[in-house]
């Protein structure tokens, strides 16, 4: 009877301790000094313990971890595990040591294993071992090894023996289906302490961005910016960026893949990456990178489009194609970009042809020598800019006028015009009497005189004379020999009259009929289309 009520005792100090709770474990109170007394001297009393097996033991206390603030953690798949002991004394079965151990964190909706290893302390066999799991309700249970007894949120597993210094594992299976604390508690035997371990439920996400400009000259590098960010909770291990680039765009270094390591992100962290990128050609790009990470995250960036083209320049040059010495020629010269992005730095320059007297140009127009510059600027896609120039050729023959236009990253437009530089002719024909009126028998003069008031050459200049009856042929003479046929004088031709200069013939008749008689005087040339006639009357009396 004595031994039954110290055995009852012991289960009563047992049974008022109670199991501990989850709130209790980085405080759990070891066994008072006196109860521990107490409990030693029934189990020596009743010889149910050696002291070098059996002394009853609690753990140490197990302290919540410090807040987790590193500046650079690791984010794993499957955390350091987080472990919780016990040792259960029992006065009728020995003592039972209850390891639990769990992942510090899990992912959410990422299944888990953790376990519990059941140990017999003692060198007795132990017998009706019963561990009793209580899962949280945002822990969905998907098995276990050794199949347990299941009752709603609980867990039992019944072991009839337990051999001396032996070890069970129980290996439990779920996955985590809400953020937060996952609370399992774990008893081993009949009003035991629980076991109960926190383990925080975190959900990372990946996410990557990319910038790009819409559009970019092809002489100029591409600016990209790549921005991974971890805009979950938890940590992200191990993320890269990679980026297989299109064909026609190379790193600057002539890779075609960019890889960045960006190591460790923890909750709402990010990390930036700058590349630029060279085209080979013009066109249009789309380009998409993906982040991945060690626990296979995986986030692709939204698809940059970039157009890179280039300024395209045509240039024309308007303007009569025939100028004729001394007047003043004027011609335009416009440039017009016809591509899709603006040129820059645009440049107009204009040769002034050789034999050809500058007279003007618009006011922008800078001359150096014989080249004529205009610097317009920025020239907007499909604008167009136009310039004048006016000279005076000064030279006859074929002249050569060239124009050519410039901008940053386009290729050079240039123009040619073939212009005919001429005189024109203009022939002034006069014919006089020196003498007026004169006496029958006397001498009459006529005096022909061919001036070439034009800017060019007259030539093949021709003279014919023609004398009335009152009159009768005695001489001529003048810049080139006359000869007489019927009442007709004609002179050789003049092969050249250049401009400004003057040719003088001459023809001599006897008055033999008093009247009012005329000289008629006739000139072609190779420039007139039609003869100019002049006329002289004299009169003739007794």
């Amino acid at each position: 009877m004595k031994k039954l009520l110290n055995i009852s005792l012991l289960l009563l100090v047992l049974g008022l301790s109670g199991p501990f709770g989850c709130k209790s474990i980085p405080g759990s109170r070891e066994t008072e000094p006196e109860e521990a007394d107490l409990m030693e001297k029934l189990f020596r009393d009743e010889g149910l313990y050696e002291d070098q097996y059996h002394r009853p033991t609690t753990a140490a206390p197990v302290e919540e971890a410090p807040a987790f603030v590193e500046p650079e953690p690791t984010a794993i798949s499957r955390p350091t595990p987080h472990i919780i002991s016990r040792i259960y004394p029992c006065a009728e079965c020995g003592t039972i040591q209850l390891d639990k151990i769990m992942p510090k964190e899990v992912e959410l909706n990422q299944p888990f294993d953790y376990s519990i290893n059941v140990t017999n302390l003692t060198n007795m066999m132990l017998t009706d071992v019963v561990i009793t799991e209580n899962l949280p309700d945002n822990f969905q249970f998907t098995g276990a090894i050794p199949t347990a007894q299941k009752n709603a949120n609980n867990l039992r597993w019944e072991m009839y023996s337990l051999e001396p210094k032996a070890s069970r594992q129980i290996i439990i299976s779920g996955i985590a289906i809400d953020t937060g604390h996952l609370k399992h508690y774990t008893t081993a035997m009949a009003n035991a302490v629980p076991a109960c371990t926190s383990v925080e439920v975190v959900q990372p996400k990946l996410e990557l961005t990319m910038t790009a400009p819409a559009k970019v000259l092809s002489c100029d590098p591409i600016p990209i910016i790549f921005v991974v960010s971890n805009s979950g909770t938890g940590s992200i291990r191990d993320v890269k960026i990679v980026d297989a680039l299109p064909a026609g765009l190379r790193a600057t270094d002539g890779t075609s893949e960019l890889v960045f390591d960006a190591g460790t992100l923890t909750t709402g962290q990010s990390r930036q990456f700058l590349v630029k990128l060279q085209p080979a050609i013009i066109g249009r790009y789309v380009n998409r990178a993906v982040a991945s990470s060690a626990t296979g995250l995986k986030a692709s960036s939204a698809a940059a489009t970039m157009i890179v083209g280039q300024p395209v320049l045509t240039i024309k040059s308007t303007g009569s194609e025939r100028w004729y010495l001394g007047r003043v020629a004027t011609y335009e010269i416009t440039v017009t970009n016809k591509g899709d992005l603006p040129a820059k730095n645009t440049v107009i320059e204009n040769v002034i042809p050789a034999g050809v007297t500058l007279v003007e140009a618009t006011a922008e127009g800078r001359l150096s020598g014989s080249t004529l510059t205009w610097e317009l600027g920025i020239l907007a896609p499909n604008a167009s800019k136009t310039v004048s120039v006016s000279c005076i050729p000064i030279k006859e023959g074929l002249l050569t006028n060239i124009a050519t236009a410039t901008a940053y990253c386009a290729e050079p437009a240039t123009v040619s015009a073939k212009i005919s530089a001429a005189g024109i002719p203009g022939v002034l024909l006069e014919v006089i009497d020196i003498e007026d009126p004169v006496i029958i028998g006397g001498l009459v003069t006529y005096v022909i005189t061919v001036t070439n008031q034009g800017s060019a050459h007259s030539t093949n200049i021709r003279i014919a004379c023609v004398l009335e009856d009152n009159v009768r042929y005695v001489s001529s003479a003048g810049t080139s020999p006359g000869q007489i046929k019927g009442n007709t004088v004609r002179f050789a031709p003049l092969g050249i009259l250049p401009p400004k200069a003057k040719a003088t013939w001459r023809v001599v008749a006897t008055a033999v009929e008093p009247g009012d008689v005329r000289c008629k005087v006739t000139l072609n040339s190779d420039q007139l289309t039609r003869p100019v006639e002049e006329t002289e009357a004299t009169y003739l009396y007794e």
